[in-house]
């Protein structure tokens, strides 16, 4: 494989083509978080949903927080992608992979910590506590296969490769849906199935592709990879720069929805469960969203690699259109079907009754969010990491103090309208950082 005859898709029909297999993946990654919601809404209590928010925000906060093996991953593989250097690519992947099991065993080891720092922060009742408590004595144990899963995908949209990040992530979360399915429904194992499935699901996901990107590496390459001068300090001293500020944009941004789901649990239990199917809307239009994002990513590192500013501006102008676009279109399919999505994912009456009355918010935060999704992409593609570092810190903190002051007026209809605020913020902040970006050229 040679990137000197790659062809730069610049277009909107060409980003759009490129995003198809990203669309597929992203779609099968959030279904998961809806039809888990789903198993625990239809169990005829709340506290199996307000279990179910409080721990998965939890596992999300903390493998999100190392987002940056996959963000920073696809950042600088795509550069040397432009550069052909394969070698280095392959030096950049095995180091990542180094980084992501140190980082496995400390989370495995303090996973006592995790549980009763958990138990303290959120107010749930005991019965509640203690099924979150099962969940996360199971999750914890698949954090070393979804950080390789990470790194595996950066990989691959690195290389411009979509189809193959994408069939990872779909098997991963079919695989989720079934075995998940199957322990709740078959094997009436409630909140320990669901993690149990995961669990399972991003063992057998993992052991697959690392037999295959080797396989891959060694036929498209013509390289063996091997475990060794892989401690540089050059190249490590680059990789944690730019991971570590990756780490802290990604650690404010999950700490951001791990807020909304503390707050609705000081509301009580029926708005920690009503914020659980709303979020699914918000989580799966993200997800959609991103697949442009994704697709960006490697694309403008390639731009960069090769120094085409054109390409580049090109590259930003339509990916931000036709992912705003996309968000008009998803808005629309909320407001006309949000009522029988919600009916589908819990047959708790009162449940559903709140959430109609938060469906404007569902509607109304996807296209304002899709300019700091887009611009996400960009950023990371340009491994422009600080800029994106300091505008995630300005929004969160804005986010925090102006929700305090909703939440106290306007209870969780304050805490919606807080959270359509922080992408607003997100998205002017990062629009003032992009032309640190040009500079680069």
């Amino acid at each position: 494989m040679t990137s000197k005859n790659y062809q730069l898709n610049t277009t909107k029909k060409q980003l759009f083509l490129i995003s198809i297999p990203v669309f597929f993946s992203n779609l099968a990654t959030p279904l998961v978080g809806i039809i888990d919601t789903g198993l625990m809404g239809n169990l005829g209590e709340a506290k199996y949903l307000a279990a179910t928010s409080v721990a998965t925000s939890v596992i999300t906060m903390i493998i999100w927080s190392f987002g940056f093996l996959r963000m920073g991953t696809v950042g600088i593989v795509a550069k040397l992608f432009g550069r052909s250097d394969y070698r280095e690519i392959v030096k950049t992947l095995l180091r990542n992979f180094l980084i992501a099991i140190f980082i496995s065993i400390i989370l495995v080891l303090i996973k006592p910590v995790i549980i009763s720092l958990t138990n303290t922060f959120f107010s749930t009742s005991n019965e509640t506590q203690n099924l979150i408590n099962t969940y996360l004595s199971v999750r914890i144990l698949s954090i070393p296969a979804e950080l390789i899963i990470y790194i595996i995908i950066g990989f691959y949209l690195g290389i411009q490769k979509t189809a193959i990040s994408s069939l990872l992530i779909i098997i991963l979360s079919i695989l989720n849906i079934i075995l998940s399915s199957f322990f709740v429904l078959s094997l009436e194992l409630d909140i320990f199935g669901v993690a149990l499935g995961t669990l399972m699901a991003s063992y057998i996901t993992v052991i697959f592709f690392l037999i295959f990107t080797y396989n891959f590496i060694i036929k498209k390459f013509q390289i063996i990879p091997k475990f060794e001068k892989l401690i540089v300090y050059s190249k490590l001293t680059k990789l944690f720069n730019v991971n570590f500020d990756i780490f802290i944009r990604t650690m404010f941004l999950t700490f951001s929805f791990l807020w909304v789901t503390y707050q609705g649990s000081k509301l009580g239990e029926d708005y920690l469960a009503v914020n659980t199917i709303l979020m699914q809307f918000i989580i799966l239009a993200a997800f959609f969203l991103d697949a442009y994002a994704y697709a960006s990513e490697g694309v403008v590192g390639f731009t960069i690699g090769r120094r085409n500013k054109k390409s580049f501006l090109k590259i930003v102008k339509n990916s931000i259109q036709i992912s705003f676009y996309t968000a008009l279109i998803i808005s629309l399919i909320y407001l006309i079907f949000a009522k029988q999505i919600i009916n589908i994912i819990t047959d708790i009456e009162f449940l559903r009754f709140i959430s109609y009355k938060h469906i404007i918010w569902i509607i109304i935060i996807p296209p304002i969010a899709a300019f700091c999704y887009q611009f996400d992409g960009i950023f990371i593609g340009a491994s422009q990491t600080r800029e994106m570092r300091n505008g995630m810190i300005i929004s969160v903190v804005s986010f925090l103090i102006i929700s305090i002051y909703l939440i106290k007026y306007l209870g969780n209809h304050g805490l919606w309208l807080s959270l359509l605020i922080f992408f607003i913020l997100r998205s002017l902040t990062l629009n003032y950082f992009f032309y640190k970006i040009l500079k680069k050229f």
